[in-house]
């Protein structure tokens, strides 16, 4: 019979409250069926973060409540994961570190999610997604040629080098933890996960294939062919026809075929630039659309946040969903056993505080002596 509570269901998770890639973690984690708590210090409210504290449950904790730290452990003693993403050695000074938790759960996976890591002379320093892609060599490698590094908002660091390397490493953990019966710390530093999305990159580069002058590589907007384009109405399409099968395609959607100089030979790439340009600002982006509906050029449209839901491919697989009138991506990836539920709510800090402790058999001096609270 098909699960429907998604492929980590069962799986308990708690997530001392944080900002950025360890909370989008634990989002993904209660995405794909996980029981995620929410550790909130008292007195908290909901910020612009509330979309990464969906499908969660939160309580409020007294960290410095004489019982704070025995409610932390409680939690963990029952948990498969614990989250966090202070700077290293805060939470052993707040008595809920990894020793402490395993004395009460020694299979607990520990998960802790950090620009620079665990060590290093930078560890225990301040830091944001631009600098720690700063220092791995990745933003030095986006931007146009002869123009500035381009910031890609922090999609690369926090979220693709962060978030999505602890989620990696904890579900390994797990994996482990199962045969061995032990639990052990996953240290996800954003500068480690960032360098190695760059994989890739590193070879070409060790190789000789890539150059450190920005927008002279295949894939950086060096290659004509490999680039967006402003069109008629002052918006923009994408074009990556980097297989010649599909650059023929392109050409004879343009009209281009035959009238434009060999792309092989990088000394072109100037004129055939110029030649996709005063092309594609001759339509509209929707009556570009339309020339290449159903082709393999490789081209789309670029779409604004506000448009994308309204595009028929992601519609029909409904990649973005709204609940409770807001605009949000669907859970991903899909499972064809186990599919995932759909998202859901923002958690309120302490909404669920006796509900956990009932939930979880916690005990209920924990709620009585004031180191766990509800929202009021």
């Amino acid at each position: 019979m098909t699960a429907t509570g998604g492929p980590l269901a069962g799986v308990k998770v708690v997530e001392l409250a944080g900002i950025g890639p360890a909370p989008f973690c634990s989002m993904l984690l209660a995405d794909l069926g996980a029981d995620v708590v929410r550790v909130d210090r008292p007195g908290t409210a909901g910020g612009g973060e509330d979309l990464l504290n969906r499908g969660k449950r939160s309580v409020q904790v007294d960290l410095k409540h004489e019982k704070g730290p025995e409610a932390v452990l409680a939690l963990a003693e029952e948990a498969d994961v614990l989250l966090e993403g202070l700077r290293p050695g805060v939470t052993e000074r707040l008595g809920v570190g990894p020793e402490q938790c395993w004395e009460r759960n020694p299979r607990l996976v520990y998960g802790r999610m950090t620009g620079w890591g665990q060590d290093g002379p930078l560890a225990h320093t301040s830091g944001h997604d631009v600098g720690y892609v700063s220092l791995t060599g990745m933003l030095h490698l986006i931007g146009r040629k002869d123009g500035p590094p381009q910031v890609p908002a922090n999609l690369l660091g926090d979220f693709g080098g962060g978030a999505m390397y602890l989620a990696v490493g904890v579900l390994a953990a797990l994996l482990e933890a199962r045969s061995s019966g032990r639990g052990q710390v996953v240290d996800a530093a954003i500068v480690d996960g960032t360098a190695h999305l760059g994989a890739m990159l590193w070879g070409f580069f060790g190789s000789g294939g890539w150059s450190t002058e920005r927008g002279t590589n295949l894939l950086d907007t060096g290659a004509p062919y490999y680039d967006v384009y402003e069109t008629a109405d002052g918006e923009h399409i994408s074009v990556g026809a980097l297989e010649p099968k599909f650059y023929a395609e392109l050409l004879d959607r343009l009209e281009l075929t035959g009238k434009v100089p060999d792309r092989d030979d990088a000394s072109n790439w100037p004129e055939l630039r110029a030649t996709f340009a005063e092309t594609f600002k001759q339509r509209t982006r929707q009556e570009w659309t339309e020339v290449f509906e159903g082709s393999d050029a490789c081209f789309a449209p670029v779409l604004s946040m506000a448009e994308a839901e309204q595009h028929p491919h992601l519609a029909a697989r409904q990649t973005l969903v709204r609940r409770d009138g807001t605009l949000q991506p669907a859970p991903a990836p899909r499972f064809s056993h186990t599919p995932n539920p759909e998202p859901g709510p923002v958690a309120t800090p302490g909404a669920h505080t006796e509900e956990v402790l009932r939930d979880w058999g916690l005990p209920q001096d924990l709620l009585d002596s004031g180191a766990m609270r509800s929202a009021s």
